[in-house]
């Protein structure tokens, strides 16, 4: 077993205008450069591995973080959002109405055209969180919003149908017991990092 804390980017500009980013490499804003400068790890992660998503908007925050060499783990993408990408919600109720945008009937199944489910979303984390455990030490994963919602939902066995339990924030760090059968157990949302 291990302790995993997963830490979501900083801002983007695409997050200031409520696009969806999914796969889009989006570099961190000036805005949120300065956000993750005002963040401080718990002294429990100092010394853990750290590993992040291949994105830039990831590996900066891992940067500004003092970790400026994780492990890039291809694992923790954030979730595809296919066609939908670069899109707000407005714009997709607009072009399709709301009927075909809102995912909250179908929870964890939910996958926009050509992209990807939160199930699926775990299935890709899963063999990781397995491989972490066997490890046995601390890890900080920096990744995105989609990729902490699964692991979430996972652990505590929300369907994504409805709201969860914990409103999980942009600048926290989610605290999660990983297993070697690569299941998870929450041991804290919202570890406030500023």
């Amino acid at each position: 077993m291990s302790l995993l804390a997963m830490i979501r980017h900083g801002a983007t500009d695409w997050n200031a205008e409520r696009r969806l980013q999914g796969r889009a490499d989006r570099p961190l804003s000036t805005q949120g450069k300065a956000q993750v400068r005002r963040w401080h790890v718990p002294a429990l992660f100092q010394d853990a591995c750290w590993s992040t998503s291949p994105l830039a908007r990831a590996t900066e925050t891992a940067a500004l973080l003092s970790h400026p060499n994780p492990i890039i783990e291809p694992a923790l993408i954030e979730m595809d959002w296919g066609d939908w990408e670069g899109r707000t919600r407005e714009e997709l109720i607009a072009e399709l109405g709301s009927e075909l945008v809102d995912r909250n009937p179908l929870g964890r199944e939910f996958r926009s055209p050509r992209g990807e489910s939160p199930r699926q979303v775990w299935a890709r984390l899963s063999p990781w969180i397995a491989a972490i455990a066997k490890q046995g030490k601390p890890t900080v994963a920096v990744t995105h919003r989609g990729v902490i919602r699964a692991v979430y939902a996972e652990a505590t066995g929300w369907d994504m149908v409805g709201r969860p339990a914990d409103e999980l924030t942009a600048n926290a760090a989610h605290l999660f017991l990983a297993r070697i059968d690569g299941s998870v157990a929450l041991i804290r949302a919202n570890l406030m990092l500023s």
